[in-house]
Formats: structure tokens, C-alpha cells, sequence
């Protein structure tokens, strides 16, 4: 399996690499198979995030080879001259995140990348959910808003604000790898697993 995190100016930092240690650390303790790179849109050799984090991505996004790719927020509350409200303006990482998921690739946003994949035109008419300085965007764009921390449409997963990334992270772990590698990760990382699950699925939704 091919994950993808993908980072942009401006990003949030937390929002990218919560769920790429979660991943990376699944990957090590077990999760036979999983690729979890940094990546960059333009194949940056250098990134800065919103908090002035310099980070070195491994290499440039290709939708092709992507089976799940990761988007940040970052910036557009504030309506920072970089970040995610910039990158939707600028339209070519919204272009790229609907070209990953045409091709089969499941977007699993943070924050306000959730309004990425708003820009890459995957939300409307369906449950999601962003930061909560940035619903009431999300919720004018058509997206069906669903009070959890983390909701998961199948080929659309969403979180809330920053730190639940990692609570995403750590859904994605079970749902792809089982419930007993997740909650060992979980607690490798020392990261009481909290918050809701919604699934579009029966069953829906799953507390933690």
C-alpha cells in the first residue's frame, strides 16, 4: 500500500506529520507492504510549514501510484498568502488530489484540507468534517457537515482540527491493518485514541 502525504507552503505541520509518524510507525511494527513518503506537488526540495518547520519531502506526488494520499490544512482561516486557501486559489494541488482519486486513490484530509478536497471537487453531497473556524466554508461548498472527529465515507476520510490527524491516522491503521496493530501504535506513541468515528457503513458510528 502507497501513502502519500502531501505538503505545501504553509501547511500545517502538525496536520502532516502526526499522521505520517503514525503511519511510519505502523509500517515498522507490522504493516506488511506500507509505503508512507512525504511528498510535494512540484517534487520541492525544501517546504516550509505555517509555524516556519523546514521540511525535505521525498519526492514529488504522482496520483498514479497513490493508493491513499493525506492532505493538510493550513492557513486558510486566516486566509494566510500561503497555505490551503492559497492552494485552492491557485488550483493545481486540487487538480492533482481529484486526478489521485480518479485513479482509486482514497483522500484522507486534516483540518482545512478538507476544503482541498472541497477544491478538488469531492465533498458536495457528502458527510465530512474540517476545523471548526471553517465549517460553516465547508458546509456552503454542499458537503454534508457530521459532528465527529473523524469521518470516514469510504473513499473520503475526513478529520477535524490538527491533532485529530493522529486520531485519523490511527482509524486508517485498523481499518486497513486491524484494530490490535492501531491500538499497539496508539500506544507506542503514547496517544489515549479518543474521539468518534462515523462511518458510512453499518454499524456507523464507532466511538473510541
Amino acid at each position: 500500500m502507497r501513502i502519500a502525504v502531501v505538503v505545501f507552503e504553509g501547511f500545517d505541520e502538525l496536520d502532516a506529520i502526526g499522521p505520517l509518524e503514525v503511519l511510519r510507525n505502523a509500517a515498522t511494527m507490522g504493516g506488511g507492504g506500507l509505503q508512507v513518503d512525504l511528498v510535494a506537488l512540484d517534487g520541492a526540495a525544501e517546504v516550509t510549514g505555517s509555524h516556519g518547520l523546514r521540511v525535505r519531502p521525498d519526492g514529488p506526488l504522482d496520483p498514479d501510484r497513490t493508493d491513499l494520499l493525506v492532505v493538510p490544512g493550513g492557513g486558510w482561516n486566516d486566509r494566510a498568502p500561503q497555505g490551503a486557501r492559497a492552494e485552492a486559489e491557485r488550483g493545481e494541488l486540487p487538480a492533482a488530489i481529484a486526478a489521485a482519486h480518479e485513479a482509486g486513490a482514497v483522500v484522507a484530509t486534516v483540518c482545512t484540507g478538507a476544503m482541498l478536497a472541497t477544491a478538488a471537487g469531492l465533498t458536495r453531497g457528502r458527510p465530512a468534517v474540517t476545523h471548526h473556524d471553517a465549517i460553516e466554508d465547508l458546509r456552503a461548498a454542499g458537503a454534508e457537515v457530521v459532528e465527529a472527529r473523524v469521518v470516514d465515507d469510504g473513499d473520503l476520510v475526513t478529520a477535524g482540527g490538527v491533532t485529530s490527524g493522529i486520531d485519523m491516522a490511527l482509524w486508517l491503521v485498523e481499518r486497513h491493518f486491524g484494530a490490535e496493530l492501531a491500538d499497539a501504535v496508539a500506544t507506542e506513541i503514547e496517544h489515549p485514541r479518543h474521539g468518534e468515528v462515523w462511518r458510512a457503513t453499518p454499524g456507523s458510528p464507532s466511538g473510541r
